[in-house]
């Protein structure tokens, strides 16, 4: 079952294994979520669920955002993303994802705005090389220095390195694995660092990469340039 939920970040902490052994997690307050719209393939082309997270007051929505929360009860909500899930059609406007929808063990993706950093110049936003402190440099040490073109194209492409706005980005982290639930509190603690300050929005979905279990058999190869698809009967011999 495919699964997402909102949530906020509340920061990073270390937690112990029963072997003793230290494991960073950051923890998120997940949840609870509401759906508020449903796509269906008939309607809208594809399947999909619009999750509400945060309660906020009517006074700071406007009409349009009310009418449309409206349709889902009297769940106001602050923050809408759309999640689509291969069994969004079980799920109905007006359910409410809660933290317990996921358990230790599985696999997230984690996706949020990244800090901002600010106008930075090429050496901490591309890590550029500066020039020497000795002599000969002037007062360009940390200048991006000279990529422009001759008279064809006299210009510089897009997409060069330069000086400019950095981080305040979506940034999604794959693959993280969840430690711990605690569906009292509406906390989770995955493995590892996500991005965004504290207090910011993320959004956790099922993840996308396939983890192998460790120690698992090999395929036979469809290879036939390969041994296995050679010879399938010494292959399936070779994995017992």
């Amino acid at each position: 079952m495919e699964k997402a939920i909102i949530g906020k970040k509340v920061g990073m902490t270390q937690i112990f294994d029963e072997a003793g052994h230290v494991i960073p997690v950051t923890v998120i307050e997940a949840g609870p979520c509401t759906v508020v719209q449903k796509k269906t393939v008939e309607k809208d082309g594809y399947s999909a669920v619009q999750l509400g997270y945060g309660d906020v007051p009517a006074r700071k929505l406007t009409k349009p955002e009310q009418g449309h929360l409206k349709k889902a009860g009297d769940a106001l909500k602050k923050t809408l993303k759309e999640f689509k899930l291969a069994n969004a059609d079980s799920l109905n406007v007006g359910d409410e994802i809660k933290v317990d929808t996921f358990a230790a063990g599985d696999r997230v993706d984690v996706t949020g705005i990244s800090k901002g950093k600010g106008y930075a110049g090429v050496i901490k936003r591309h890590g550029a090389h500066r020039l020497k402190e000795t002599h000969g440099s002037g007062p360009v040490h940390r200048h991006a220095g000279s990529f422009g073109s001759s008279t064809d194209p006299s210009r510089i492409f897009k997409g060069k390195m330069g000086a400019g706005h950095m981080g305040h980005e979506q940034v999604t982290v794959l693959n993280l694995d969840v430690v711990s639930v605690d569906p009292e509190l509406g906390l989770l603690a995955v493995r590892g660092a996500i991005p965004g300050p504290k207090g910011g929005v993320v959004y956790l979905r099922n993840s996308v990469i396939n983890v192998k279990e460790k120690g698992a058999a090999a395929a036979i190869s469809v290879n036939p340039q390969k041994a296995s698809g050679r010879n399938p009967q010494k292959a399936s011999a070779r994995t017992k």
